[in-house]
């Protein structure tokens, strides 16, 4: 299976049929049309609440189950299982978006956590599939590759829901808000259509005597348990782990209060929305480019590389004063963004116990659910007490600075012998 390029690339796909929920839903169109159709337009603070506790209870449900499910999935030899049944819900609920009318925000939030639940997690199980599809010589590339397709994919869609969006008479909608509604049932049909080679190309290895769920879930507690228990022994997946979790909450917070910061500087939505467009697509090649940099020096300098134009862009946006300067930010964090998220993705399968994969990953991506908690939180209470928001920006530069530093300690080649060891020993 890891010679068939057919199913690599079937691998590489899903990341293009589940980018569109991410861009079209999470990040564009759902919080706008939350807060000016489904809830109370005039009381924005309470919309801005129930969104808030929205995208809070989904991470909290996903952090808390993820090793777990994991751990189940890989005594089960169920990855394509569990990503087949979590991507069905995502999918059955983004298309259910479209079905309720307004003021229902009570059902929009509902289908909505369900959804990012669904989402999220699909993207464990597909994140545990990546050492099964692609040999360690491929594997940089390979998910270089899934990040790069997941930023055409979901900008492409994102850009023609916009233009639905902004010229709706042109597609034949009565209203904007009918084009928006339209939207969330063409991300369903999207990411259910794109999802379709995953199922029929690529194929899940064994590991061991496959046993039957009931079963797994006993074993997957038990040896999420021992996992747990024995982590001191597996020094070097936590370090990177903790390297991880700095670094990318530094990544998240940029991500998130860029437009923020924009709308503070009373830049106009086209710029804003413009800038958003210009990340997905600058990030595809900057992905691959990122791929084939890794195969020349490596993943860990390559990451190293990221994390040091990040803190470019931290500084850059201390000094931003202009609209261009948004346009020039948007276009750094595009030659970045994609790189750095898929290589650590990539690093980090090299050092785990593959047998392990589907429960190694669940705590990869239970941190990536708690990120964005150190960053904002730094930066509000930076603000408060200088007096400046910039000043609070800057402050990101510590998640950056003290993630490259336990990411530079991580000795990659000891954790892939590790990795190789375990996976010896646990075959006898």
């Amino acid at each position: 299976m890891k010679n068939s390029r057919l199913s690599k690339f079937s691998w590489a796909l899903y990341d293009w049929a589940n980018s569109a929920f991410a861009t079209t839903v999470m990040a564009g169109f759902f919080p706008i049309f939350f807060k000016t159709y489904w809830a109370n337009p005039e009381d924005p603070a309470q919309s801005t609440f129930y969104l808030g506790l929205a995208n809070s209870l989904a991470s909290i449900v996903i952090a808390a189950l993820a090793p777990f499910l994991g751990a189940i999935a890989d005594k089960g030899s169920a990855k394509l299982k569990f990503l087949a049944t979590f991507a069905f819900f995502g999918i059955i609920m983004t298309g259910c978006l479209r079905l309720l009318e307004q003021g229902a925000w009570h059902w929009a939030i509902v289908f909505y956590i369900t959804a990012t639940i669904g989402w999220a997690g699909a993207n464990i199980f597909y994140d545990a599939l990546l050492p099964g599809v692609a040999t360690r010589k491929e594997v940089d590339f390979i998910s270089s590759l899934g990040f790069g397709l997941g930023y055409v994919g979901g900008g492409l869609l994102f850009l023609l829901n916009v233009l639905m969006y902004l010229k709706y008479e042109f597609f034949g909608f009565s209203d904007a808000s009918v084009a928006i509604k339209i939207s969330f049932l063409m991300v369903a049909v999207w990411w259910a259509v794109f999802s379709i080679p995953m199922f029929l190309f690529v194929k899940e290895p064994r590991i061991g005597r496959v046993v039957p769920i009931f079963k797994a879930v006993r074993l997957g507690w038990l040896q999420l348990r021992s996992t747990l228990a024995d982590l001191r022994h597996f020094r070097i997946v936590a370090t990177f782990l903790i390297a991880y979790w700095l670094y990318i909450d530094g990544v998240d917070t940029i991500i998130r209060m860029a437009v923020d910061y924009g709308k503070s500087l009373n830049f106009s939505n086209s710029t804003l929305i413009t800038a958003l467009l210009m990340v997905q697509f600058i990030a595809f090649p900057a992905a691959l480019f990122y791929g084939w940099i890794a195969m020349k020096v490596g993943a860990k300098k390559s990451v190293m590389s990221g994390i040091f134009g990040y803190i470019i862009i931290t500084f850059f946006g201390f000094f931003m004063r202009q609209e261009w300067h948004f346009y020039f930010l948007a276009g750094m964090v595009g030659l970045f963004q994609g790189g750095i998220q898929a290589l650590s993705r990539s690093l980090y399968s090299r050092i785990i116990p593959h047998d392990k994969a589907a429960e190694f990953f669940g705590f990869y991506n239970m941190l990536g659910k708690f990120a964005t908690v150190i960053g904002p939180l730094l930066m509000g209470s930076i603000t408060i007490l200088t007096g400046s928001t910039r000043i609070g920006i800057l402050s990101i530069l510590i998640l950056f600075i003290s993630g490259g530093i336990m990411l530079w300690r991580v000795d990659i080649v000891k954790g892939e012998e590790y990795a190789d060891k375990y996976l010896a020993n646990q075959s006898k």
